[in-house]
């Protein structure tokens, strides 16, 4: 029984993180300069320059299907371009195992989104529906290896019957397999959010708050600023276990200042270790999401 119901504490933990780097992320992605960010710098299509990035506004996420059942809290946006809507939405993926079946997971929320546009009569002005963008943020240890692509769920058949497969594709950011440089090379608000989910390197992540302080610095980005926060409270301290967790943070300079006495705790614990010849094992984590297996 002791060990049953330790697993059940322990899974029930996990799953508590989990939905803490869930809801941190969703509140990040609440703000339209990181929806703006993402597309400038991670879809590489040339439609993306004709989009009229001011006009960005949030959208209700919480839909109801014909049969009642619910989607909540989807990141759903919508920006102009030209005279239309185009609708970007945002599903935050945080597992460690590859969902092979993810293509077929975004078109049933595709065809919810849709039920609902319908409904609201949010259609272009042609009648048809309007285009969505469907993005899948992944953030597990893996790279990503699964099908983004429908038709590669289903099995080939010869003759006319292939054409019949439904075609649809998800566009994936796989947020592990870009390399520091080139997020670095960015300078924006998205790109330095996966620097700190990657890095080990403390002195990288001070020089990347650094930047969040920098950018962040107007009144009417104090909302943001609380995000990237809540994200330090709820995910960076939470996931380094032999630390102890810091008191809630409520601005990004004080999660400047707590980092900073991380770091000279690092260097000292560094120069103790290789004096003593010890190997040493950074407290920082190399993902905050790698503490979910």
């Amino acid at each position: 029984m002791g060990e049953i119901l330790l697993t059940i504490l322990s899974k029930c933990s996990k799953l508590n993180r989990m939905a803490d780097h869930d809801n941190s992320y969703k509140l990040l992605f609440s703000h339209a300069e990181m929806v703006r960010d993402l597309l400038l710098g991670f879809v590489k299509e040339d439609w993306v320059q004709d989009l009229d990035l001011d006009s960005l506004e949030r959208v209700s996420g919480s839909y109801v299907s014909d049969d009642i059942r619910d989607r909540h809290d989807d990141i759903v946006w919508r920006v102009k371009w030209g005279r239309e809507w185009l609708y970007v939405y945002i599903l935050i993926e945080f597992q460690s195992t590859i969902d092979r079946y993810m293509p077929l997971r975004v078109l049933v929320y595709l065809g919810l989104l849709y039920q609902d546009l319908i409904r609201g009569r949010n259609l272009a002005s042609s009648g048809k529906l309007p285009p969505v963008l469907p993005v899948v943020l992944y953030n597990g240890g893996r790279r990503w290896d699964a099908p983004v692509e429908m038709g590669d769920l289903v099995e080939d058949v010869p003759g006319g019957l292939s054409r019949y497969r439904p075609r649809f594709t998800f566009l994936l950011v796989d947020e592990g397999a870009y390399r520091d440089d080139d997020l670095k090379l960015l300078r924006n608000l998205v790109s330095a959010l996966f620097r700190l989910e990657n890095s080990r390197d403390p002195e990288r992540i001070m020089e990347t708050v650094t930047l969040l302080l920098e950018w962040l610095a107007a009144p009417e980005q104090d909302s943001l600023r609380r995000a990237f926060t809540v994200w330090f409270n709820r995910v960076f301290f939470a996931s380094q276990k032999d630390k102890p967790k810091p008191p809630e943070l409520r601005e990004l300079k004080e999660v400047r200042a707590m980092l900073a006495e991380r770091v000279e705790e690092w260097k000292n614990e560094t120069t103790s270790r290789h004096n003593t010849r010890m190997p040493y094992r950074s407290s920082l984590p190399r993902s905050s999401l790698m503490v979910f297996p």
